[in-house]
């Protein structure tokens, strides 16, 4: 079972019962002895390795990680952008579903999005000129197609837009929000302060993680958009310290 879930770093419980010939009930039991271990992680739905990744995957790895779940969060994120709304847009794949999603509303007017990504400028580009975009500046990095400092920090630092959706590495209720990334994670802190709400978007491998560089505590944060398989017990922990916690993309399932 171990060896299955450290393969495919995600497995719901159902898959577990097929493929051993026993009950939901006896793999659930299984799965919270191997959490208990630290040898799998449990969470809602099924089980994830342990062990995940520490090293920065590039965009284009990334973007089939967990991609039904990230299109989920990009349309519910979309949900809450209004006609005449200013919003920041952060670097990432699931902000890239983000921007798809706000690109399609073509009910949308007046909407200005700010942007490091230029990936992210490029998706909503057919959308001008129901949108104006704004691209800030600085160094290009590769990887994720993305603006940092020096000079990115200009254009934030000189506006106040009424909502930030910014992407992470990992969120940890003790450790805050984080990045593997450090550049990046010193813009993304400077679009939390430069929006009236921020909302963090994060597929639920990204609940219970911690990375190297801080963004925000959780406390700074007003909403996290995240998909089934979130840890239940930082889902909980986040809306007791106030964060309004949005799951989205697919059926709940007990952990």
């Amino acid at each position: 079972m171990q060896r299955l879930i450290d393969d495919r770093e995600y497995v719901r419980v159902a898959d577990l019962a097929e493929a051993f010939g026993i009950s939901d009930v006896t793999v659930r039991t299984d799965l919270d002895a191997l959490h208990r271990a630290r040898v799998v992680r449990r969470v809602r739905g099924g089980a994830m390795s342990w062990g995940r990744p520490r090293t920065e995957q590039s965009f284009e790895e990334a973007l089939t990680d967990s991609a039904g779940e990230k299109q989920a969060i990009g349309a519910a994120a979309a949900a809450m952008v209004r006609p005449g709304m200013s919003v920041i847009l952060d670097v990432g794949t699931t902000t890239t579903a983000i921007a798809r999603a706000i690109a399609a509303r073509s009910e949308l007017e007046g909407v200005v999005v700010i942007t490091n990504g230029l990936n992210i400028a490029l998706e909503l580009e057919p959308a001008i000129p129901r949108l104006t975009v704004l691209v800030t500046g600085g160094t290009l990095r590769r990887l994720q197609h993305s603006l940092v400092d020096p000079l990115a920090a200009v254009l934030l630092d000189q506006i106040h837009a009424d909502l930030a959706f910014i992407g992470c590495n990992g969120i940890h209720l003790g450790h805050g929000v984080t990045n593997i990334n450090l550049p990046e994670a010193v813009v993304k802190r400077r679009m939390v302060a430069s929006a009236e709400s921020a909302v963090v978007v994060a597929d639920g491998s990204k609940l219970g993680q911690a990375h190297l560089g801080l963004i925000v505590p959780v406390t700074d944060v007003d909403t996290v958009i995240t998909g089934p398989t979130a840890d239940a017990g930082v889902v909980s922990g986040l809306r007791r310290v106030g964060v309004d916690v949005v799951e989205v993309g697919g059926e709940a399932s007990d952990p």
